[in-house]
């Protein structure tokens, strides 16, 4: 199956936490930069952030709590998007996607989904019967030429994708600090394995580098190998 190269790219704390709470109320981006200690070092996380690849992908859930159906017309950026949604998103949030993103990819299972009614020229949609991560990337390699595409979805999402063996690297930025809570989202959240069921769901890497930055952060980087 033809698909982009996929990268995992995240910032998280040293116990795999990627937000500071269980609820939306919380987040990183807002929260890390009032904490001493933490704020110190977390440019760099955005500094990385911009030489990833110019695909992203993410999901609605996530854009609307940065306020995509809400806010002003941003400027766009030469980044295009892949998002998956069914419900989280309204008509504004995927116009605001649009003037933001070079191009965007919509991919739903909702028939209804706003998306579908709004027709600006760099808005591209897969409708689904029948949800399918392997089906939609196929997809937006082939007809939308994404080669590589970085992720920075929540963690079931990303549990679905390792599932499924669609996640090539993982490139994660670890700040310095402990966070806890069993209902804060982890990097991979999702169903936990049960006796009986096999061990191939695993994702087993390989370490790649591992990049001391400032202010105790690290990069680590793997290529997952099964």
């Amino acid at each position: 199956m033809p698909r982009p190269v996929t990268t995992l790219f995240m910032l998280m704390s040293v116990d795999g936490k990627i937000s500071t709470g269980a609820t939306d109320d919380f987040d990183v981006d807002g929260d890390l930069p009032r904490i001493p200690g933490v704020r110190e070092g977390l440019h760099q996380y955005y500094e990385i952030e911009q030489t990833t690849d110019l695909w992203s992908m993410n999901t609605g859930r996530v854009m609307a709590k940065v306020g995509a159906n809400e806010a002003p017309m941003p400027e766009r950026l030469p980044v295009s998007f892949a998002i998956f949604d069914n419900t989280h998103l309204t008509e504004h949030g995927v116009r605001w996607l649009c003037a933001r993103a070079r191009e965007l990819a919509i991919v739903t299972s909702n028939a209804a989904h706003p998306a579908l009614g709004v027709g600006e020229d760099n808005l591209h949609v897969l409708l689904q019967e029948r949800a399918s991560l392997s089906e939609a990337l196929e997809w937006l390699r082939t007809e939308l030429g994404c080669e590589r595409l970085t992720v920075q979805s929540g963690g079931t999402m990303n549990a679905a994708l390792l599932r499924e063996k669609l996640i090539d690297y993982v490139d994660v930025v670890v700040a310095p600090m402990l966070i806890g809570g069993k209902d804060t989202p982890t990097l991979v959240d999702g169903a936990s394995l049960h006796a009986g069921e096999g061990l191939d769901g695993l994702g087993v890497l390989e370490l790649v580098s591992c990049e001391k930055l400032e202010g105790s952060y690290l990069r680590v980087r793997y290529r997952v190998v099964g």
